[in-house]
């Protein structure tokens, strides 16, 4: 037998089964034949034998067609799994083509749960089957597409969530999870609305063709359901794909790029879905993966070219900027940054302008989404600035300056373009935040923008500045540019770049408003703040035209701007310079010569050349420096000094004080001023120095002499000083100028004078003999002294200035000369009247200036107690000065002491003119003025010591070589020093004080004198007397004493003064001042406070030893501390104090030794008494040399003594460990205390609620330091050791207690909250979900509880204040909306999960159970509404729960909070089922139909309906048919508030009023029942929807429909008369008009005449005028009945009656209707126009035609008589209707006659309107063309239009009758 080959085996296999095929006579049979041998046979297609193949396929083809016709049935069910596994499987290209065709195919036949399961099977391997085939995966990815409209997903987070990835098998098939993901984003993505190109926002044209099956256009579409015959809804798959990707099967990060398309769509449902997916997978996904950056980039730019993707959307881009600005990496990129930035800018008016132009022109007007895109690319724009690195900015930052300069420029630049439209407040935005992001770049890359020869963009900055005027925002952001760039040029070394920066700062200082710049620009805006503080950050100190700016600045006076004038102040002070530019790097690592160069004061000389520029130009100075004039005066002044101490001797300290130190030098420091004179005498050596000085010295006169050049002063004072200090050749020159001080001697200022006179003084004395100037003036003040008796006013003040200069010049010039001999009468003469003033004045003035002549003449010896002119003695003078120093003048007692200076030491001490000066001194004691006794010191020095005391130094203001004349002395100062230490023991406060302000005077300006040397110690122990002193002056003198006896004395005593010292302090025996007892009061009481007396006595004081539990060391330290209770006071610590000394000395190591003292002394210094707290700063100072280093070191001891004391007796303990705790706590790291922080927290709460008030401030200052630790560890995500959350747990009860947000006190309820928001700001969602269903609640509670009380009451007194409830609701509503602690609520919301939500809804029940109050409730509304709308997938598992809790909560009584509820029900019904919305319809229904509370029930249920229309509006739309009928008929509520809701939601959901014919059914079986309601509303309101329902069902209404409402119509219209009723009726007239029941139907119509004429009959006034009017069009439709008889028997009673009313008073209608008189108008017209309708001449014999005619006629009459302009019109209306009619009959003589009267009718009304006339002339017309040419009618017509054509006017009515002229035969 022969074998067969394999080939042969295939080829009959393949012939077998198309036979067996071909014979199947049933679809099951060949049902089963596919199933068994389909995918075989298609496998054969890829057979191994090359020769069975080629037959094979002709042969399968061949068998696949004939399957083809036989399986069009779609019963037939193809083996869709067993293709699917070989389409997998088989590589082969035809194969799988011809699998992949069956499968689509066959797909859909099977079963959903069969098609469901193939699923994982679809999704394995896509990934590689797109590299194999594109187009076949296509097809693939489009049959899961339709697969997920079916698929169930699981709730998020259930177990079947978490297993969904392994269920599809994507756990294992990583690539293909990325895969499909990937292809859902594009989903997400693709649009099939882009006309001109194949490719999309983000996706290519490869992208749109494989979601389009590579050609099928058909394929999507834009409405209907998901999956339909005609394609796939896109926007449902799109949302399918989001829910899908939101599911368990995918990672975070496999989701995150889909989760950003979905979350920038502009489809709410996919944008919810989408923020929900990002917020979870941003925290995962790292934003500085490269490759991740690069694809965001490739979305935001597209790919460009013919096939490559568009940009995305603008939203999507915004929403990929703000990613960016998180990644440090995304800066790196920068040709991608570049390009966005460039298209930002560019023209807009279409959105993006894909082809990349790379032009720029005017932007025109931009829409929100442009102005939110340009906004976010600034924002990265200024992200990249700070994080990009150097070589990314070096190459970004030119490019991005350009661009940003050519798009402002644009715009308009500086003035915004006027001609076309103005910029919107985007493009303003836009224009402000490339003005910041040019700084931010142009700091970053300043090499290439700023700091280069021409500052071009710098000088573009300031011109924007000057002249941009688009607005005060953007000046804002310009200045803030202008702030980032200030910086580089700090650092510029560059002169060239210098000296263009001074230039143009220069130049913006000059600039006023209104000027033209040099660019041509006009001055909008002042620079010269900012000009200002570049100088002073830009340029260095010693830059004198820097300096010369901050001059400048001053130059306005008052008239500058505070910032201006500050700013230039800090540039003139060097500490100031240095603080706004601090040295950056360590001293070690700087260039020591740079910074130097930096701080560096510049050179006097360029100050005086640049601030002064020459004699010649002095007027062009003084006008260019205006008040600055005194600055540059003052601050050349202070150079100069600064320099010449600088230079050989020590330099004043360059702190806050600078100029006070430089005074200070001059004035005490004798070797200092030596140093001065001494340079200025260098300077004189050159003559560009010396002529330097010589031109400040000119311009420091003009300053002084010239009180428009700000402080004259000033001026005048630095001129004196540098006088009193320069060679005197130098002032031989000024001397030449003395004349110019006369105005300012003369001056009415005090100060001026005085100054002027001692100048005078120094200049005029100099020269070997008196100028003519001098001399004239000299003779000048001699003349006005010797009329010092009759001065007044202004003359005293010339006598004044005259006394003092001659006083100066005299002691002077005698002192230069040497000749100290008064000469001449003159000068007699002049002593004279100086001691007779002295002697006999009474002008205060006037004798302040004897005294002080009579000091300057004693001080230089020309006034001695020889030389003083009779009748006058020194005693009598000492006498004299010693009263007015008794009266508290200090030149009196300074004179004393000269004058002491010039009396001998004589034997008779007692009667000596020396020991009546120095007893005089000492009586002054019982002055209690500290300056007094401070003068009398200084008094006291000089009598004792003559001008060796130091007192003297700055008073020598000439040199001749020698010291002036004074007496000499042995023993005076032994004699004074022996009395003064003697005194100091003295028990008489007023002498105790005065004698150790005189000791120390004495040690302070005699203590270089042997004599003092020799009393140090006794001066040491005077003084420690005084340190315990109850009065701070005397401590404070002492402590300085002290310190002035240590400089004074040599090494030795240095030793043995800090030995007796501490060893005082430390010492067991008796202190410093005696004995102290354990009750000695130490304080005045008060002056410590501590409500139980434990700061008075010594013993409480003692306590601070006690502490310690050492007993050696307690006396130890009861002696330091208590011991004469000097630790208690300041004083003795201040800035003279004990702490230099004691930091300059050891004192034996007590703290090292014993760090048990550490606590309490670090707890002493919060002391809460400002004198202990300061006290104990300074021992702590004193003794502990590195606190950090001490404070580490004994940190866990202290921090226990502190927590162990916080709950101590005494408050003040207690509030002292709160402020040491926090302070304690405050910039340690975290583990330091983290074991103690429970602790802390808890004993902290507990002392928030001390009895005492500062305890509880300091505990809520302590609760805020601990705040400010939590957020930081909040913010650090520090839960290591669960430390965040243990924090937490703390931290929220006590916040939320009644210690705090609901603490009767305002400052704890701002606090709590305060903090609050900060916790849950800073908290992530990990530490803080465990919280948030508590706190939600909580917070929801305090909303109403935190409401002020204010508002209650003006609620329940609203009337009162002119306002309503409701609208005091409004407001608080809105603040509930705004209010921090809802967004604290949202903050916590946007936190949850499902596990939270799950514990959060029992919190919220509970709160829409027990809140009260209108926040508080709101607030529940509120947080449902952000549930349903922004956490829509972990809420919408309870939402039908909280459906049904909301419908108690709308019948609130409050109308806000109901409505507020209502609302919340809108939105929670957008997730809840369809059944809990029907419940929630009937409920609605239910509420309105069956509840007591009419009116308000009713309109919380329209507020229900309309809520779920508007919020939930396609969950509305799909149960329309179920609601619509209820809306329809409530909408007709009598209730305005519920109609128009009611109204406003029917007419947004149907379209058109035909649609009710949709629902009728519904609604007359809705309606019907309620029409016989025995609520009258309800009632009313079925009725009413009953007639609406007729009217709106057109003019045809069929048989079927007519049948439906007949019954209820019926019903509405039976019953009495009430108000609005007349509706109903007008609606049962329309059904008779337009139905045909009136015809077909007799029964029917027999009833509607019956109600017809019954209605009619009415007796109510209102309703009987509209019934009258339907009756009338009832008859013309109802024409097979002759009416007149039935219509007259009812018009003419009414007719009879309103004729016989026709007199009474009109009255208004109660209801606001029309009044009872147009009533009657209104009634009596429409019955003569029912009646004259009635008349029908077809159905009346001629005989009763012309009766009825007559009869109609008498009541026309009788009607007109009223001359009523509504009746006329209605007879005219009549008649007209009536005429017509009567063009059907013949004309007899009877009816001509009667027809006659009624032509004169047509012209017998009086006055008539145009309308009328015109009415008239219409009739008239009608009646004449079928009145015969012969009858009376005819003739009567002619007449009556030919006598109205006469007299009419108008041209409309004129047309009328010539028409009716027409028709009676006659021509024009």
């Amino acid at each position: 037998m022969t074998t067969e080959t394999p080939e042969a085996k295939e080829l009959a296999l393949v012939g077998k089964v198309e036979l067996r095929i071909a014979l199947t006579d049933s679809d099951a049979k060949l049902e089963s034949m596919l199933n068994t041998y389909l995918a075989p046979l298609l496998l054969k297609l890829a057979s191994d034998h090359v020769s069975v193949r080629n037959k094979d396929t002709i042969q399968v083809i061949a068998v696949c067609q004939h399957i083809n016709t036989r399986i069009k049935p779609p019963s037939i069910k193809l083996p869709i799994a067993a293709l699917l596994k070989q389409y997998k499987d088989c590589h082969n290209a035809i194969v799988r083509h011809f699998d992949l065709l069956y499968i689509q195919q066959g797909i859909d036949r099977l079963p959903l749960q069969e098609r469901l399961d193939l699923l994982p099977t679809l999704m394995h391997g896509l990934a590689e089957n797109f590299e194999e085939s594109p187009t076949h995966t296509a097809s693939l990815f489009n049959v899961i597409l339709k697969l997920l409209h079916y698929l169930g997903l699981p709730l998020r987070g259930s177990t079947e969530d978490v297993d969904l990835r392994l269920r599809l098998g994507l756990a294992e098939r990583i690539p293909d999870a990325e895969f499909v993901a990937s292809w859902l984003g594009k989903v997400i993505l693709f649009t099939t609305s882009a006309p001109r190109t194949k490719s999309c926002p983000g996706l290519t044209a490869g992208d749109c063709d494989f979601l389009k099956l590579y050609g099928k256009n058909d394929l999507w579409t834009l409405a209907g359901p998901g999956i339909s015959a005609s394609g796939m809804n896109l926007t449902e798959t799109k949302v399918i794909s989001a829910k899908f990707l939101s599911s368990g099967a995918f990672t975070e990060a496999e989701r995150f790029l889909p989760a950003l398309y979905a979350s920038a769509d502009s489809n709410s449902r996919l944008s919810d879905i989408g923020e929900d997916m990002l917020k979870r997978a941003t925290p995962v996904v790292s934003l500085e993966d490269h490759l991740l950056l690069t694809k965001l980039f490739t979305v935001y730019l597209g790919t460009r070219g013919a096939t490559g993707s568009l940009p995305a959307l603008r939203s999507l881009q915004t929403k990929i900027l703000a990613l960016l600005c998180r990644s440090r990496e995304s800066a790196s990129f920068v040709p991608q940054i570049l390009q966005i930035v460039k298209e930002a800018l560019g023209p807009q008016s279409q959105g993006y302008d894909h082809v990349g132009s790379q032009h720029f022109g005017t932007a025109p007007k931009q829409g929100l989404d442009l102005a939110k895109l340009r906004a976010q690319v600034f924002a990265f724009t200024n992200w990249v600035a700070r994080m990009g690195s150097g070589e990314s900015l070096n190459a970004l930052a030119p490019t991005l300056v350009t661009d940003l300069r050519t798009y402002i420029e644009a715009q308009g630049w500086p003035r915004v373009n006027n001609a076309g439209p103005a910029l919107s407040a985007g493009e303003l935005s836009s224009r402000s935040y490339c003005y910041e992001s040019i700084g931010l770049l142009a700091k970053a890359c300043p090499s290439e923008l700023l700091v280069e020869p021409n500052l071009d963009l710098l000088r573009w900055l300031f011109s924007s500045l000057s002249a941009d005027t688009s607005g005060t925002d953007t000046s804002i952001s310009i200045e803030q540019a202008l702030s980032s760039v200030l910086s580089p040029f700090a650092k510029n070394t560059d002169e060239g770049v210098e000296n263009a920066l001074t230039d143009l700062l220069l130049h913006n200082m000059s600039l006023k408003l209104g000027d033209t710049g040099d660019d041509g620009n006009i001055v909008v805006r002042a620079t010269r703040y900012v000009a200002v503080r570049f100088a002073n950050r830009c340029l260095p100190f010693n830059n004198v035209k820097a300096r010369y700016l901050d001059v400048l600045a001053h130059a306005n006076g008052p008239n500058e701007r505070g910032e201006v004038l500050e700013e230039g102040r800090r540039g003139l002070e060097p500490y100031w310079y240095r603080n706004l530019n601090p040295i950056e790097s360590s001293p070690s690592t700087r260039n020591d010569i740079s910074e130097t160069s930096r701080y560096a004061m510049p050179n006097f000389v360029d100050l005086t050349q640049e601030f002064f520029d020459g004699q010649e130009k002095s007027m062009a100075v003084r006008q260019r420096l205006g008040f600055g004039f005194s600055s540059a005066i003052t601050f050349c002044r202070c150079v100069l000094l600064h320099q010449a101490l600088s230079s050989k001797y020590k330099s004043p300290v360059i702190d806050a004080e600078w100029k006070k130190n430089i005074d200070a030098m001059i004035t005490n420091d004798e070797t200092g001023r030596m140093e001065i004179t001494t340079h200025l005498e260098h300077m004189c050596c050159t003559a560009d120095e010396r002529h330097c000085l010589s031109r400040f010295l000119y311009a420091a006169l003009e300053g002084f002499t010239d009180s428009s050049l700000g402080d004259s002063d000033s001026s005048g004072t630095c001129l004196l000083e540098i006088c009193s200090l320069s060679p005197g050749h130098v002032l031989d020159e000024m001397a030449t100028r003395v004349s110019k001080l006369r105005d300012t001697i003369y001056s009415n200022r005090f100060s001026s004078r005085s100054i002027a006179s001692h100048i005078f003084g120094i200049l005029a004395s100099r020269g070997e003999s008196i100028g003519p100037d001098v001399d004239s003036l000299l003779h000048q003040f001699s003349k006005k002294i010797e009329k010092w008796s009759d001065s007044v006013g202004s003359e005293v003040h010339e006598v004044h200035g005259s006394v003092l200069s001659t006083a100066y010049f005299l002691s002077r010039r005698k002192y230069l000369k040497n000749d100290y001999s008064l000469e001449g009468n003159a000068e007699l003469a002049f002593v004279r009247l100086v001691l007779t003033i002295l002697s006999t004045g009474r002008d205060k003035e006037l004798l302040d200036a004897a005294t002080l002549a009579v000091d300057q003449l004693c001080l230089f010896g020309i006034l001695t107690s020889s030389t003083i002119p009779v009748p006058y003695d020194v005693l009598s003078l000492v006498d004299k000065l010693k009263a007015r120093a008794e009266g508290g003048d200090d030149n009196s007692v300074l004179t004393l002491g000269h004058l002491a200076m010039q009396c001998d030491e004589g034997d008779d001490v007692d009667t000596s003119a020396l020991s009546r000066i120095i007893t005089s001194l000492y009586d002054l004691h019982e002055k209690r003025q500290p300056e007094l006794q401070f003068a009398v010191g200084a008094a006291l020095s000089c009598a004792a010591a003559g001008w060796q005391s130091k007192s003297l130094v700055g008073l020598q203001d000439v040199d001749s070589g020698a010291i002036p004349r004074c007496a000499s002395r042995s023993k005076t100062l032994d004699t004074i020093l022996e009395k003064v230490l003697g005194d100091c023991k003295t028990t008489k406060p007023a002498l105790r004080q005065g004698s150790v302000i005189w000791l120390l005077c004495i040690v302070q300006y005699c203590g270089h004198l042997a004599q003092v040397q020799s009393r140090l110690r006794q001066c040491q122990t005077a003084f420690k007397g005084f340190l315990a002193d109850r009065e701070s002056l005397n401590q404070e003198t002492a402590s300085r004493g002290l310190t002035l006896v240590y400089e004074k004395g040599d090494r030795d005593l240095k030793d043995d003064l800090i030995r007796d010292l501490v060893g005082s302090f430390t010492s067991t025996n008796v202190g410093l001042a005696g004995n102290v007892s354990s009750e000695t009061q130490l304080f005045e009481p008060g002056a410590l406070p501590t409500g139980d007396g434990s700061v008075t006595t010594y013993k409480d004081i003692m306590s601070l030893a006690s502490e310690v539990g050492d007993s050696s060391l307690v006396y130890r330290f009861m002696s330091l501390a208590s011991n004469n209770a000097i630790w208690s006071s300041r004083a003795a610590f201040g800035r003279f104090g004990l702490s230099n000394i004691l930091s300059d000395s050891s004192v034996d190591g007590y703290l090292a030794q014993n760090p048990k003292l550490y606590p309490a002394l670090f707890r002493y210094r919060f002391d809460p008494n400002t004198n202990v707290r300061s006290a104990m700063n300074d021992i702590w100072s004193a003794l502990v040399k590195d606190p950090q280093s001490t404070i580490n070191d004994h940190f866990d001891s202290i921090l226990e003594d502190l927590l162990k004391n916080i709950l101590g007796k005494e408050w003040r303990v207690r509030q002292a460990s709160c402020a040491a705790i926090a302070d304690l706590v405050q910039g340690r790291p975290l583990d330091k205390y983290e074991k103690h922080l429970s602790r802390i927290w808890t004993l902290t709460f507990k002392v928030c609620d001390d009895i005492k008030d500062s305890v509880r401030k300091a505990a809520m200052a302590l609760a805020r330091v601990l705040t400010a630790v939590l957020t930081r560890s909040l913010e650090a995500g520090d839960s290591s050791s669960n430390t965040a959350g243990v924090m937490l747990k703390e931290v929220l009860p006590f916040l939320l207690s009644p210690s705090g947000l609901e603490s009767s006190a305002q400052e704890v309820q701002a606090f709590s909250l305060k903090t609050l928001l900060q916790i849950i700001k800073s908290s992530n969602a990990k530490i803080l979900r465990p919280f948030i269903p508590d706190l939600v609640g909580r917070l929801l509670a305090l909303l109403s509880s935190l409401e002020p009380q204010e508002i209650n009451y003006l609620h329940l007194n609203a009337d009162k204040y002119g306002m309503t409830a409701q609208q005091i609701d409004d407001v608080r509503l809105s603040s509930v909306r705004s209010s921090p602690m809802m967004e604290a609520i949202e903050r916590c919301l946007d936190m949850l999960d499902d596990a939270s939500m799950m514990q959060l809804q029992p919190s919220l029940e509970q709160a829409l159970r027990t809140t009260i109050g209108l926040p508080s409730r709101v607030g529940v509304s509120r947080v449902l509404v952000s549930l349903s709308t922004r956490h829509n997938f972990v809420f919408k598992p309870y939402a039908d729960t909280f459906l049904k809790f909301l419908r108690k909560q709308v019948l609130d009584r409050n109308d806000t909070i109901s409505t507020s509820f209502a609302a919340a029900s809108g939105y929670v019904a957008r997730l809840a089922s369809n059944d809990e919305v029907l419940r929630l319809f009937d409920y609605c229904k239910k509420l309105y139909f069956d509840s007591v509370e009419d009116d308000r029930h009713r309109t919380v249920s329209a507020e229900l309906v309309s809520a779920i229309a508007k919020y939930a509006t396609d969950r509305f739309a799909s149960l329309a048919n179920d609601i619509l009928p209820f809306v329809f008929i409530a909408k007709h509520d009598p209730n305005e508030r519920a109609k128009d809701l009611f109204s406003n939601t029917w007419n947004e959901n149907v379209g058109g009023s035909r649609a009710v014919l949709l629902y009728l059914k519904e609604i007359v079986e809705m309606a019907s029942p309620h029409l016989d309601s025995p609520r009258w509303s309800i009632k009313h309101t079925a009725a009413f929807a009953i007639a609406d329902a007729v009217k709106s069902m057109g003019t045809e209404i069929s048989n079927p429909n007519a049948e439906i409402i007949w019954p209820s119509l019926e019903k509405a219209i039976n019953g009495k008369t009430w108000d609005g009723k007349e509706s109903i009726l007008e609606a049962f007239v329309t059904f008779a008009k337009h139905s045909d029941l009136l015809a077909s139907n007799k029964q029917i119509a027999d009833r509607m005449q019956s109600i017809m004429l019954r209605e009619s009959k009415r007796k109510n006034a209102q309703y009987r005028q509209h019934a009258l009017a339907c009756l009338g069009d009832f008859v013309e439709i109802c024409k097979v009945v002759d009416w007149y008889e039935l219509v007259y028997d009812i018009t003419h009673p009414v007719m009879l009656e309103l004729h016989d009313d026709g007199n009474e008073m009109d009255v208004d209608s109660p209801n606001g209707g029309p009044s009872s008189k147009i009533t009657s108008e209104r009634t009596l017209a429409n019955a003569l126009r029912t009646l004259l309708k009635s008349i029908d001449p077809v159905l009346r014999e001629p005989p009763r035609l012309t009766a009825s005619l007559v009869q109609t006629l008498d009541l026309i009459r009788k009607a007109l008589s009223k001359n009523d302009k509504i009746v006329k019109d209605a007879i005219l209306d009549g008649e007209m209707a009536l005429f017509k009619k009567l063009t059907k009959t013949e004309l007899n003589d009877s009816l001509d006659s009667i027809l006659t009267e009624y032509a004169s009718t047509l012209f017998e009304m009086d006055d008539q309107a145009e309308q009328s006339r015109t009415k008239a002339a219409e009739a008239a017309t009608t009646l004449a063309g079928w009145a015969p040419e012969q009858s009376q009618v005819h003739s009567r017509l002619t007449s009556g239009v030919k006598l109205a054509l006469t007299q009419e006017r108008s041209p409309s009515v004129r047309q009328k009758l010539q028409a009716g002229w027409k028709s009676l035969g006659y021509q024009d």
